[in-house]
Order: C-alpha cells, then sequence, then structure tokens
C-alpha cells in the first residue's frame, strides 16, 4: 500500500487484542500494516472484498486508543451487526441511525 512502510513493525498489543478479543490466531494480508498506520494517527483507505477483515482495521486501533471511535456506515444493517458482535466481546459499543426513535438516540 502506498505510504505504510514496507516492514511491519512490533504490533504485539494489536495481536493481542486480535487473539483474546476476537479470537484470530493471526493477522491477515495487509491488516497488520493497516492497523499499524492508524493506531499511530495515520490515514489509511482500505478495499478488501467482503469479509476481508476491513472492520478489524478500525475495531482494533479504537480499542488500542484513548478516546472514542466514531465510524461513519450507510448501512444500517452492518452497524447492528457490528455492535452487536463487539458487545458480545464484552466491547462497549453503540451505533446511531435513523432506526432510533428519539429517546434511544438521545
Amino acid at each position: 500500500m502506498p505510504g505504510m512502510t514496507a516492514t511491519i513493525p512490533d504490533i504485539s498489543p494489536a495481536l493481542h487484542i486480535l487473539q483474546s478479543v476476537f479470537g484470530y490466531d493471526e493477522f491477515r494480508d495487509e491488516q497488520a500494516a493497516i492497523i499499524d498506520q492508524v493506531i499511530n494517527g495515520g490515514d489509511a483507505l482500505v478495499l478488501m472484498p467482503t469479509g476481508g477483515g476491513k472492520s478489524l482495521c478500525y475495531q482494533i486501533p479504537a480499542l488500542l486508543r484513548d478516546g472514542v471511535a466514531v465510524v461513519v456506515s450507510p448501512l444500517i444493517a452492518l452497524m447492528q451487526d457490528q455492535v452487536a458482535a463487539l458487545r458480545q466481546y464484552g466491547v462497549r459499543a453503540a451505533y446511531l441511525n435513523s432506526s432510533l426513535n428519539p429517546a434511544e438516540a438521545a
């Protein structure tokens, strides 16, 4: 990927989250480099097929960095599915979209 380093730096905290929270043994393809880029405050445009592991590229940095992560997605069903899955892993997560009534949105 242009702008990303060719060598993968020590990503042990990210790998630990991958294994302990999500239950995967190792990263796929470019996930490690993308996650490192984002953890270090860089931008990343990630194009992967459905099921390619894009979600982990923002979920893991969100768990490793301080503060709140905001993910913008136009797919309501995807928001609901991902929040439900994160909650099953014990991660505090929520979504805000037009399917919520005003009280829920507040």
